[in-house]
Order: structure tokens, then sequence, then C-alpha cells
């Protein structure tokens, strides 16, 4: 017998409480159990008594994707049921609430749009990382945490890389949110993680500027206009907004995956590093294309039946991978500088689209730095940062795809970890001295990156 969610209503050990939301496709539902003492919710899709395939269809999806994601960017799972009796998913609790009301509230001060929109970005890049392309993604569908991290919600419209698409092969018509929806997705493309990059981009554009690059349509054919009809740009709106800012936002937004950011990772370093944004023509643009333009992007675009999309998540991922290179400028570590150095080289044969982070790590005083000043009053943070950029001089890259970083911390391994960390590194290339008793017995700084880094680290020695 097909059960209706209700209040006091139990099933497989949850008890439900108070409705707390009524959606399209979907009702909210507290629920305890009791051998969970942590708050839960339960999702429960709206079954109409006719035929309901894509909401029975979505949320089989999300029953075969969210058990298989674990992190802080996406809910606990701590249950689900069929259609036998009644279908519902329980997950954890979010306790941060909603983004939609910040984002009615947009334009935001400029700090703030960039705190969010890095947030939101390391949540998407985690996502990927998992094999998943969420392909819904809005305000409201971002969730967040007492403790900062933004909640990825709502898998119905997702893909996972490594599990069959149940709803490309029972639906030809895109499907998606309006505002947000990536042009390779009007074209029924569902496998392309960069159509995630795009929904950013037009909510970064919204926090930016309180309006929506195109507006609010409500079919279809207000989607594929955005085909060849390029926003206005941000700064016509919003003067103060930065150029490097109206870059990485315009470029989230170009109609052509290929041109668009590669992979989340990519866009949150250039949030997270704006002085190595490279500016081009789409920094200083304060108006919409020409018409004449606008005629010709049309011409091709109306024809256009699909953007080439990535053969996997992985390889995508891999086309533009962020490589650490953690770098000992110590006088008796030249030769090994020197050899990391080269391992950089090598790496960029291998992988021509790389970018590239130095790092120097200054280590200092549990509270405090021991000394600011060398014997000399130099500033020692400025000095090692000067003496970094020299080195990597000769790996012979542009800025924008070079970095240098001084880190400062009392433990030299985990101010390396947490820079990866924080900067989805995909790779760290370090070197390791000789061993030595002191070593052997308290540890090296290679061995704990290497033991708690997560991402690949390759440890390089000389003889």
């Amino acid at each position: 017998m097909q059960l209706r969610p209700h209040t006091g209503l139990q099933i497989d050990g949850f008890t439900l409480g108070e409705k707390l939301h009524t959606g399209g496709f979907a009702t909210i539902w507290e629920v305890t159990h009791p051998d969970h003492d942590l708050p839960m919710v339960m999702k429960v899709p709206t079954i109409l008594d006719g035929y309901d395939g894509p909401t029975i269809v979505g949320f089989e999806v999300e029953q075969m994707i969210m058990p298989r994601l674990s992190g802080p960017h996406v809910p606990r799972v701590l249950g689900s049921g069929g259609f036998e009796a009644m279908p519902y998913i329980v997950v954890e609790k979010i306790d941060g609430g909603s983004f939609l009301q910040v984002f009615q509230k947009a334009p935001l001060p400029l700090s703030d749009v960039i705190e969010i929109a890095a947030r939101m970005v390391h949540a998407v890049a985690d996502l990927h990382r998992q094999h998943v392309i969420h392909l819904d993604l809005k305000p409201e569908n971002f969730l967040q945490r007492k403790t900062g991290e933004m909640v990825l919600v709502d898998y119905g419209l997702s893909r996972h890389d490594l599990l069959p698409d149940l709803l490309a092969e029972e639906f030809k018509i895109p499907m998606g949110t309006f505002p947000y929806i990536a042009p390779e997705q009007y074209l029924r493309c569902r496998d392309d993680p960069r159509s995630d990059l795009f929904a950013l981009g037009a909510m970064l554009y919204a926090l930016a500027t309180g309006k929506n690059p195109w507006g609010t349509p409500e079919t279809l054919r207000g989607v594929r206009k955005r085909l060849w009809r390029d926003p206005v740009p941000p700064r016509a709106i919003r003067p103060e907004i930065p150029e490097w800012l109206q870059e990485i936002i315009l470029r989230a937004l170009v109609v052509d995956p290929m041109r668009r950011y590669q992979t989340a990772a990519q866009m949150a370093f250039d949030l997270g590093h704006p002085q190595q944004v490279k500016l081009t023509e789409r920094a200083h643009k304060l108006k919409q294309d020409g018409r004449l333009q606008v005629f010709d992007r049309w011409r091709v675009m109306r024809k256009i039946r699909r953007f080439e999309a990535p053969k996997s998540m992985a390889a995508q991922m891999a086309m533009v991978p962020v490589i650490v290179a953690a770098v000992d400028l110590s006088p008796e570590g030249e030769r090994l500088a020197e050899a990391v150095r080269n391992a950089v080289k090598r790496m960029l044969i291998i992988e021509p689209e790389a970018r590239i982070a130095c790092v120097n790590v200054l280590k200092t005083a549990r509270i405090g730095i021991d000394q600011a000043t060398d014997d000399q009053g130099n500033n020692l943070h400025v000095a090692r940062l000067v003496a970094l950029k020299s080195w990597a001089e000769a790996i012979d890259l542009p800025d924008h795809r070079l970095t240098c970083a001084v880190l400062e911390g009392p433990d030299p391994g985990q101010a390396i970890i947490d820079y990866a960390t924080t900067n989805k590194v995909d790779q760290i290339l370090m070197g390791a001295r000789g061993h030595s008793t002191t070593r052997r017995y308290l540890g090296s700084v290679s061995a704990q990156v290497v033991a708690e880094a997560h991402c690949s680290v390759t440890v390089i020695r000389v003889q």
C-alpha cells in the first residue's frame, strides 16, 4: 500500500514531525529515529496519481548518487526508502539555511561577493572530484553549515560520471533552471562539468549586480538566445566592480565550453589570486556587443547541435591541474631546489596547461614570528618572496599561470597541506633531504605531506 507523508507517520524507524517545506517536486519533513541523535530531514517526492515520470526518475537519480558522496560540501545520507511503500531520503539537517535570501539582497558588497563566490566554487570543485555534475545549480540549492562550508543539495537532475544517466535515457528535453542553464544543456548535453561553471558565473553576476545576466526567461525560447546574445558587462551596471572580477564572471559565461574555465579548481584559484588573473578584452567591456557581431554569432549558433564534451570528468579535471612546487631556499638545499625546478619543467611537458604555484614556508613560533627581520633589517617574508620569484623565473610561464607564495606557520608540513587543500591542488612536488637520525625518529616534512595531503605527492631526492 502506498503511504502518504504526514506528521506522526512512522516508516523504517523514522517518525515524521513538522513539514518544513513544500516544493514543486517534493516535501521536506523533520524526522527523528531512536538510533540517531542528530537533527535530520526527510525528502519525499510528490508523486501524483497520474504519470509523473521526471519526478520519479529524478528521485531515483538522487537515491543512486547521494549515498556515494562524502565530505563537508554534501549532506550525509542516513536512510532511504523505495517506491514500494513511500520513497524517501533522510539526510542530516543543515543548520545554516538556503542562500536564496542572500541573493535576494543583491547587489552585495564586493568583499562579500568574492568571499561567497569562493566558497560556492570550492563546494562545486569538491563535487566534481567525486565524479558528479550537479546540472541544477541555483541559490536555493546552496546551504551553509555553521562552520562556513557550502553544502550542495537537490541532485534530481545530476549526472554521475560512473553511473547510468537515467534522465538522458528516458527524456529528450533540456532540464535545468532557466536563469542559470548553460548553452550546452539547452542542446541536451548532460556530460560536461563546465555547465556547472556557467551556472556559477550566472550566480556570481547576480551577486555582484543584483540582476541575472539574461533576466528570468520562462521558456526554452528565452534560454536559446544566450547562444548568441552576450550579457550586459557587470561594470556597465556597477562601475566599482574590479576588472579582474568582471574577467572571471564573463569567462565563466562564455558560450563555447572550451573557452570557459575548464575546472572549478581553476576558477577557485583565480578568485583567491586576483593579482594573477589574466585580463583580456572581456575585463574592459562596458557595453554589449553590437548588432553585427550578434547577427554573425546567430548565423553560426542557430545551426549548432552540440558542443564537444570531455570524455570523462577525470579527463576534464586533468586538463588544467594545479601543481604546487614546495621549495627549500636554504643554501644547503640549493641542489634539491634545482631538482624540484627540473621536475616542474618535466611535469609541464606532460601537463602543458597546468598552473604552477611555488611555495616556501617561513617557520614561525607557536605564538607570533620568532624574528621578523634578518641581521640587516630586511623583512624575512619579503626576502623569501623575492628569492622564491627568482627561483621560479627559470620555469618560464606567464604570470597568470605561475604564482609564488611564502607560507607562515610553526609546522611547515601542515602549512603546505593547508595551502594545497584550500587551493584544490592536484599534485605537490617537493624535495626531501638525505636520511638522518633526527628525521628517522621525528619524521620529515615530506613524509607528513605524503601521509596527510588530499592529492598526489611526488617526493624528489638528490644523491
